[in-house]
């Protein structure tokens, strides 16, 4: 399918929460729910992703429902929208970050759940083993103990003289606070001074990033539904402050911030159809095994390096996948 035909399908696809109930008879074809953290246009390459995936795998409008949930980045609704898919009677639910997935779990132990994009599946809580998942869920993982070093690698060797590391971490999300402690041995390694700054709610980030200037060469920026949600909130203020950033999501560098590396989302949610595939022809996802993220992108935001007034050295440069002008 050619991309132009594939993105005008995908667009009249997406439709926004309240789902319209959509319960088949043995005879009708399956419906996939698909949970999205965000909205329908934030979120539009991975569900695009997902959608192309199905179709080259032989799953089309004529023989597939997609109907598409989006919580808008409130992660209160991620039980109302696995509700309501659940009395919708489909046949898989697919779910990105262990929130969603815990509300879909909460709402169903029967119907199957592919989760596209998870930081540490074991390590949360998601499933009992990597190779055994057991219970309804499987799927994807975002986790690579080496990431938070790579992207420090990344910031030292694109920034000269960075010396006082801030980091932003949201103390109530379990998988930001595994990312903290990853950074550990790459701060010593590359003597690095830190300085943790932890918010739990929206409200706390002005506030703990107000002195950021005084005490900051960069800030590294732990990945959580808040931090995302924020982030162009924190691209600013960082900005205001004149200090580079460094995260995960590329969405943090789309937003404004200086630098993103980490697992492409687009390419888990391919991924994540090949999952939904064997589930729809009878595979248990008990015994389906967690996989881990295989494609990576750096993105560097030059517009933002400018207004910074620093020059990204082209030794990182050289190697960015896209470098926003």
């Amino acid at each position: 399918m050619r991309r132009r035909q594939f993105l005008a399908l995908a667009g009249s696809a997406i439709s926004t929460w309240p789902l319209r109930a959509s319960a088949q008879d043995a005879a009708g074809p399956p419906t996939i729910g698909f949970l999205g953290s965000g909205t329908a246009s934030s979120q539009r390459d991975e569900a695009a992703a997902f959608t192309q995936r199905l179709g080259e795998l032989g799953w089309t409008r004529s023989n597939v429902n997609v109907s598409y949930g989006w919580a808008e980045g409130r992660t209160e609704r991620y039980g109302e929208i696995a509700a309501g898919f659940v009395a919708s009677k489909v046949n898989v639910i697919v779910a990105s970050g262990p929130a969603a997935v815990a509300a879909a779990r909460e709402a169903t132990p029967d119907i199957p759940i592919v989760f596209a994009a998870v930081n540490d599946p074991l390590g949360t809580g998601v499933v009992k083993s990597l190779g055994r998942p057991g219970g309804n869920a499987t799927g994807l993982s975002m986790h690579n103990p080496e990431l938070a070093g790579k992207r420090l690698e990344l910031l030292t060797q694109g920034i000269t003289g960075i010396r006082r590391l801030a980091i932003l971490v949201n103390g109530r999300y379990p998988a930001a606070a595994i990312e903290l402690s990853e950074l550990r041995n790459p701060i010593g390694k590359l003597g690095l001074r830190s300085y943790v700054r932890e918010i739990r709610r929206a409200g706390d980030i002005a506030t703990v990033l107000r002195t950021l200037r005084q005490d900051a060469d960069a800030l590294y920026v732990c990945s959580d539904p808040l931090t995302i949600g924020s982030r162009t909130e924190i691209a600013a203020l960082a900005l205001a402050a004149g200090v580079p950033t460094i995260h995960g999501p590329r969405k943090f560098a789309e937003a404004g911030g200086l630098m993103s590396y980490g697992p492409s989302t687009p390419d888990l949610f391919r991924r994540a159809s090949d999952y939904v595939d064997k589930i729809l022809r009878g595979a248990r996802p008990a015994e389906m095994p967690v996989e881990p993220p295989v494609t990576f992108s750096l993105v560097i935001n030059e517009k933002t390096a400018r207004e910074l007034g620093i020059a990204i050295a082209l030794t990182v440069l050289g190697r960015a996948d896209q470098v926003i002008r």
